[in-house]
């Protein structure tokens, strides 16, 4: 795949992308009769109620349906709505067993709710909207005149579009950037880092000296990750694929190729096998969890961690966020500096955000319903609150968020007031000009720390859609290529060996059906390209 090709797609597929996550059904028949039972019910004379699932993070709950802005959209169209909230802690299981029979709401907001596979294996559940596009939702089709990739990346190998597409408000270029601890570097008297020598000269010093100045030199872990790893270490080896590491693709020299058998992924291995044979990487890294990590991010007693990859520097270490920095992209051995992100915004544009099922029996009211979403006021409001309780609207018509609650932090409150990430928006061009966000926190400092690499971030690999042949295949094919993979990753990082292996590796990844894995991908690829 040329850099050229790639270019003309991804400057318009701007900033989509999810985990693509593989269900099965079953009981379909059964599913479709309660779905059409349940239906869309009467909320008395002239009213019309829907009901609206919705995915929440962990224990969130459904505080956001008191947004001020749903309640006033109420009034307006006579349009009830019952939000059935769930967990992702155990929506997965749910999902299974409403797929299998247990009955559809009228309406789903959220690509983390039903995903592409989900869509795909169950279709005859879900409505195909063009047709109530045209007729009923005159703001969607304005925002797919302005950004045509929601019309491209919603498009199903069918030619269909069963769900809606969504932009969100001011979001950064660059995403998950280098994050070290400022007071610990000056304690050392060490400059910031620029090059990967200098790096591994800081956290050398750090597992050495005593940095966080607690008086035992012993304590510091100069760098961590979780279990699940992350190829966020890796930027420097020119290797970008943080948005969907599943997938494995990443560009390297104009080309997409499957990054874990590239020789800049062998180079990066190779340094984190330094980092962990002096003692640099946590010992604990291939094995703790998300809970284990964050103890030691946010250790009561002193700061333990010294290096780290986030969206900004406040992210994740509690207490101690005042002592960490985010610095520019580091320079890997070629010289050049890497960041990931998306051209148009991290997160900004996907799919899946809406969608109508076959339980809904009057998908024109719902198609209208929704289309209020797109507006921009209104998905300001959806994204991090009311106007007059998140949000400020200024006379000269520029608008500004309030400060949280004492004690909440600006992420959790924006979540608690509204649908936040999840759910159908629209942006219209020129309108984030007129939103002006503190630099120092929340969504205003992740737009800050961009700026350090806002003009190096490519497009990644985007999250295509595909057919339902590929997506069984593509399920056998991913969990022994990534199972495999992932053990080699582990014994290379801690026991060293990978030139011995290397070729070895790559035969038994092309016995695993590696060549087919990336015939896939790239026919899905040029499918939404054409």
């Amino acid at each position: 795949m040329s850099l050229k090709k790639q270019t003309l797609f991804l400057g318009t597929m701007a900033a989509i992308g999810m985990t693509i996550l593989l269900a099965g059904c079953g009981g379909k028949t059964a599913a479709a009769s309660s779905s059409a039972e349940a239906g869309t019910k009467s909320a008395g004379p002239g009213v019309k109620e829907f009901t609206v699932l919705t995915m929440r993070w962990g224990d969130m709950g459904d505080s956001f349906a008191q947004n001020q802005w749903l309640k006033n959209l109420e009034s307006q169209t006579g349009v009830k709505i019952t939000w059935q909230v769930v967990s992702s802690s155990d929506w997965n299981e749910q999902k299974s067993i409403m797929l299998a029979g247990g009955g559809l709401p009228d309406i789903i907001f959220g690509n983390m709710t039903f995903n592409d596979s989900d869509i795909i294996n169950n279709i005859e559940y879900f409505i195909a909207l063009d047709d109530l596009i045209d007729q009923y939702m005159p703001n969607y089709k304005k925002a797919m005149t302005a950004i045509p990739a929601f019309r491209m990346i919603t498009t199903f190998p069918d030619g269909k579009i069963y769900s809606l597409a969504k932009n969100l408000p001011s979001r950064p270029k660059a995403c998950n950037q280098p994050v070290i601890n400022k007071k610990w570097l000056d304690n050392l008297g060490l400059p910031v880092p620029a090059t990967l020598d200098e790096l591994t000269a800081a956290l050398r010093a750090f597992k050495e000296q005593d940095a966080n100045g607690n008086g035992d030199p012993t304590d510091e872990i100069p760098v961590s990750f979780g279990r699940d790893y992350t190829s966020d270490l890796l930027n420097p080896f020119s290797i970008n694929s943080y948005w969907n590491p599943t997938n494995g693709i990443c560009s390297i020299n104009g080309a997409f190729v499957f990054y874990e058998t590239s020789d800049n992924y062998k180079a990066g291995l190779k340094w984190l096998n330094l980092l962990y044979r002096e003692g640099i990487l946590d010992a604990e890294a291939f094995t703790q969890d998300d809970q284990m990590l964050n103890g030691k991010r946010q250790s009561p007693n002193a700061s333990r961690i010294g290096f780290d990859y986030q969206w900004s520097s406040d992210a994740v270490f509690g207490k101690w966020s005042d002592e960490y920095i985010v610095i520019p992209p580091i320079k890997g051995p070629d010289g050049k500096a890497y960041a990931f992100g998306q051209t148009t915004g991290v997160h900004s544009i996907q799919r899946n955000e809406a969608l109508i099922t076959t339980a809904c029996k009057d998908p024109a009211t719902a198609a209208a319903w929704i289309d209020h979403f797109y507006e921009s006021e209104a998905s300001i409001q959806n994204f991090w609150g009311p106007i007059g309780t998140v949000i400020t609207k200024h006379s000269d018509g520029t608008y500004t968020l309030n400060d949280p609650p004492a004690g909440v932090s600006a992420d959790a409150w924006y979540w608690d007031q509204s649908l936040r990430d999840f759910g159908p928006k629209y942006i219209e061009p020129g309108f984030s000009d007129h939103i002006k966000l503190n630099s120092t926190v929340g969504d205003g400092l992740k737009l800050e720390a961009a700026k350090l690499a806002n003009d190096i971030v490519t497009d990644p690999y985007p999250a295509v859609i595909h057919t339902a042949a590929e997506t069984s295949e593509l399920a056998t094919l991913s969990a022994d290529i990534f199972g495999y993979t992932a053990q080699m990753r582990a014994k290379w990082v801690t026991q060293d060996g990978i030139d011995a292996d290397w070729d070895t590796y790559i035969a038994q990844l092309k016995r695993m059906g590696l060549d087919r894995y990336m015939e896939i991908k790239m026919t899905a690829y040029n499918r939404m390209v054409k």
